[in-house]
């Protein structure tokens, strides 16, 4: 079910620590609204209230009008503050702009999410529309197996089977998982201009991280979906 709360926007801007801030003043109570990234080169500013640790009601601010984005979550943490560019990753001759949130950090732990947009024209000039992204674990669920023994943790995609040996690990046989755990590590980067998912693999709990699933993401079918994927051991 969607909500739309109406509120009333009272210009008012403080700076601090780097950080610009505008009070939103609601019949309720107040909510500070934190500029969390600008790119005037995209003619962009994201802006976000924080709550109980995260980040949260944001509003992509463009020159053809306002995006209120509701189901952005990103957590307070300013290291882990949104990751944004601005480039083009589908080779279209038009820069795309992408947004990178993260939704969980901790020990060995990372949780990100990506959210594209294209360019496009508007009567009220250029705008930006929102385009699906495959998601990385679905990716990951058709198209790798795995399996994990005693002495052996084995990937296999496609035709391509990678065999890692648990003794060359350090890892004892009793601390392994049932099978091999994907998605501890969850980053999205941009790699040689493509759009690429990271998903870490761990055999154990403590000391068994063992390497990334690589997904390179293209755009097909009017969203960005599965190019290629690889396995890349950890040295």
């Amino acid at each position: 079910m969607l909500f739309v709360i109406l509120f009333m926007l009272i210009p008012l801007e403080t700076y601090a620590v780097e950080k610009r801030i505008s009070k939103i003043v609601t019949n309720q109570h107040k909510t500070e609204e934190i500029l969390v990234e600008s790119l005037p080169e995209a003619g962009i500013n994201l802006y976000a209230t924080e709550r109980e640790g995260m980040l949260e009601n944001f509003r992509l601010h463009l020159l053809s009008g306002d995006k209120y984005l509701p189901f952005w979550f990103n957590v307070s943490n300013q290291t882990y503050w949104p990751n944004t560019f601005y480039k083009d990753i589908n080779q279209d001759g038009k820069k795309e702009l992408i947004f990178v949130l993260t939704t969980g950090y901790g020990n060995d732990i990372v949780k990100q999410n990506v959210h594209v947009f294209h360019q496009i024209k508007t009567n009220l000039g250029n705008s930006y529309k929102e385009i699906l992204v495959d998601n990385p674990m679905a990716i990951i669920l058709k198209n790798v197996k795995t399996k994990l023994t005693k002495t052996e943790a084995i990937i296999n995609i496609g035709t391509k089977k990678t065999v890692l040996k648990i003794d060359k690990i350090g890892i004892n046989s009793k601390d392994l998982f049932p099978d091999i755990s994907i998605s501890n590590i969850s980053k999205i980067e941009i790699l040689d201009n493509k759009l690429t998912a990271i998903i870490g693999a761990t055999i154990s709990p403590a000391g068994g991280y063992v390497g990334d699933f690589h997904i390179t993401y293209t755009f097909k079918d009017k969203m960005y979906q599965l190019e290629k994927i690889k396995f890349i051991p950890n040295k």
